[in-house]
């Protein structure tokens, strides 16, 4: 038997996850207030800051999806999203030209 202390178990790793998660929620949403505010106040294309928020979401999509980790139904619900993301935003461009 060894007497060294455990230095993680399921419920750190647990901790660690859910800390990863809200991190990451506060990143994202923070840089789509940055996106927003920059292109309502000072009328600025904010591309860059767009590609990071849709590129970090992305590599935790594929990532999830080859470690099949996703539930079954991920691919037709990210296609609904992205069909009424396209219509809230054709409505936009439409109200805003």
């Amino acid at each position: 038997m060894k007497d060294q202390p455990i230095l993680s178990d399921e419920r750190t790793v647990a901790v660690e996850n859910a800390s990863y998660r809200l991190g990451y929620i506060v990143m994202t949403f923070g840089l789509l207030l940055i996106v927003v505010f920059r292109g309502f106040f000072y009328q600025e294309s904010n591309w860059d800051l767009m590609a990071l928020v849709i590129l970090g979401s992305l590599v935790t999509t594929v990532y999830q999806a080859v470690n099949r980790t996703l539930p079954r139904q991920w691919f037709y619900l990210g296609i609904i999203m992205a069909v009424i993301a396209a219509a809230v935003a054709s409505a936009v461009a439409f109200f805003l030209r």
